[in-house]
């Protein structure tokens, strides 16, 4: 599969709750029929990112990782969002299996933490995120791979000035 990459941007994200309100921004341009790659190591903070876009779309309870699971389905007023981690995956072929295609229509906005795990499986991410732990500050790489991924930077980088 190639990846063409329309567009990226850089952030430094100096605490958790930087993080929470970056990943709202992004909760609040978000549209169905969307995907996003959750990138970084162990700790990074994939899943308070996704917290942060999952409490944006007005989810209310708690956000957590689905390591055990694969996916945790949370269905909000008129979208559902399906948020993956695909760390424990053993074999990418598993998600033939579960049905991964079903999980991509115009209604759900898919979140996929450890990506890497089922790239042949997997459709072009609208957006690639990348955190980093840095010291004591978290950074945050952004690349759109499709149109729908660059109105959702332009609109938070429009919002940032």
């Amino acid at each position: 599969m190639r990846v063409v990459t329309v567009a990226t941007e850089h952030f430094s994200l100096p605490d958790e709750e930087a993080t929470l309100a970056f990943a709202g921004k992004i909760g609040r341009v978000v549209a169905g029929g969307q995907i996003l790659f959750l990138r970084g190591e162990l700790g990074a903070g994939k899943t308070t990112f996704s917290r942060g876009l999952l409490h944006a779309l007005g989810h209310q309870g708690k956000v957590k990782s689905p390591t055990y699971t694969l996916v945790e389905p949370y269905q909000l007023d008129g979208l559902t969002v399906y948020h993956f981690d695909l760390y424990r995956l053993r074999d990418a072929e598993e998600l033939e299996f579960m049905g991964i295609r079903d999980y991509f229509r115009p209604d759900s906005l898919c979140l996929i933490e450890w990506p890497e795990q089922g790239m042949d499986y997997l459709p072009v991410a609208d957006l690639d995120i990348h955190l980093t732990f840095d010291q004591q500050q978290r950074q945050l790489s952004i690349c759109a791979n499709t149109a729908a991924g660059a109105t959702i930077i332009k609109a938070i980088t429009d919002d940032e000035k």
